[in-house]
C-alpha cells in the first residue's frame, strides 16, 4: 500500500509555470506506475501525464503534451509535474495517482489504486 500527497499547487498568471509534487510513502514506490489526473468543476476527471516505473518512458495527454513534464525519483519517493506556458483550462484541482499492476500506461483513473487528495492549480487569464 502507499499513501500519496500533493504539494505545490497554486494562483498563476496565464503563461507561468508551476512545478507539482507527489511525495509516497512506503518503500516499494518503485513497483508503481504513477500519473497525474485533473478534474475541473463539472467535468470528470481527466488523464493528464504518467511515468512508467524506472521513469524511462512518459505519456501525456494531447493538451499538455509540449508544455508539461512528469518525472520521478525513486530514491526519493516522489513524481513531479512540471507545468509550464500554463493556460486558464489548465485551471482543477491536480491528483496524484498510483498503480501497482500495470505495465502500460492507462488514461482510465479506474486503472490507478491509490490516489492522493488533490492540490488546485488556478491559472487567470
Amino acid at each position: 500500500q502507499v499513501q500519496l500527497v500533493e504539494f505545490g499547487g497554486g494562483l498563476v498568471q496565464s503563461g507561468g509555470s508551476l512545478r507539482l509534487s507527489c511525495a509516497a510513502s512506503g518503500r516499494t514506490f518503485s513497483n508503481y506506475f504513477m500519473a497525474w489526473f485533473r478534474q475541473a468543476p463539472g467535468k470528470e476527471r481527466e488523464f493528464v501525464a504518467a511515468i512508467s516505473r524506472s521513469g524511462g518512458t512518459t505519456y501525456y495527454a494531447d493538451s499538455v503534451k509540449g508544455r508539461f513534464t512528469i518525472s520521478r525519483d525513486n530514491a526519493k519517493n516522489t513524481v513531479l509535474l512540471q507545468m509550464n506556458s500554463l493556460k486558464p483550462e489548465d485551471t482543477a484541482v491536480h491528483y496524484c495517482a498510483a498503480a501497482r499492476r500495470l505495465t502500460y500506461y492507462s488514461y482510465r483513473s479506474d486503472d490507478y489504486d491509490y490516489w492522493g487528495q488533490g492540490t488546485q492549480v488556478t491559472v487567470s487569464s
